[in-house]
């Protein structure tokens, strides 16, 4: 019996000290969030601009034989002046081009012949401030594939738009402003107001094509579109009164 006793005492002291721990702890955590001075919030603004430079990346391929390779380059020349004529004739400069040497590849064939067939490629890349105008002759290139044996093909069109650090700027303003009416709502549903901006950081810029959801925590920058919109978020600190 006297051993129960014991037991009932030690259990109640236990009991006891655990019940004292979590008050204790309770009261310290209360007195933590009554005292917090200030409350982080995160802002966001947007921008819609037009891209203002355009990369056009294009190829001439030629398929040749072994026994033709030869042949094959002076054909290569010869188309090669026949995209610069179209590129000139369309208004685009010679200093908006530019072109890659010739290069070689064997064609892997399934059921090989008994001479063995090569690509003779060459890249021409055109880099322009005129969108639309290159655009638009991107998409209509059916005069250089008149079945003269030359293959032309469009490799990317790519779309940039060169304001970017001025409007990261701008933006990154807008997103404090965000930020700050978000945390003026927090705080009155508290019974407070806030003071003076504490901190700020800013995070990745995000390039994407109109009405896209597609972020990364790394930043994106989408190519795809003319039309794009920039997206700047902003993690601020207010001090709370």
């Amino acid at each position: 019996m006297e051993n129960n006793n014991k037991h009932y005492i030690v259990f109640g002291l236990i009991l006891g000290l655990s019940i004292i721990i979590s008050t204790g702890l309770g009261a310290f955590t209360f007195y933590k969030i009554r005292s917090i001075d200030y409350i982080t919030t995160t802002g966001s603004a947007k921008k819609s601009v037009v891209s203002d430079k355009v990369k056009w990346a294009s190829s001439i391929t030629r398929v040749v034989k072994a026994s033709t390779i030869k042949d094959g380059y002076v054909k290569m020349d010869t188309d090669l002046k026949t995209v610069k004529s179209f590129l000139a004739t369309n208004g685009v400069t010679d200093a908006s081009v530019d072109i890659s040497p010739v290069f070689m590849n064997e064609v892997y064939e399934q059921n090989p012949g008994p001479e063995k067939s090569y690509n003779l490629v060459q890249n021409i890349t055109v880099q322009s401030p005129d969108v639309e105008k290159i655009s638009d002759l991107a998409k209509n290139v059916s005069s250089l594939v008149a079945g003269n044996g030359m293959l032309f093909a469009t490799s990317s069109l790519e779309f940039y738009y060169s304001k970017l650090p001025e409007t990261r700027v701008e933006l990154l303003a807008n997103a404090v402003g965000d930020a700050k009416a978000r945390a003026e709502q927090l705080a009155k549903a508290g019974g407070k107001t806030i003071g003076t901006l504490q901190s700020a950081s800013s995070g990745v810029v995000q390039v994407m094509a109109p009405n896209s959801v597609e972020v990364s925590d790394y930043g994106t920058y989408d190519t795809s579109t003319i039309n794009k919109e920039i997206m700047v978020t902003v993690k601020a600190s207010f001090e709370i009164k």
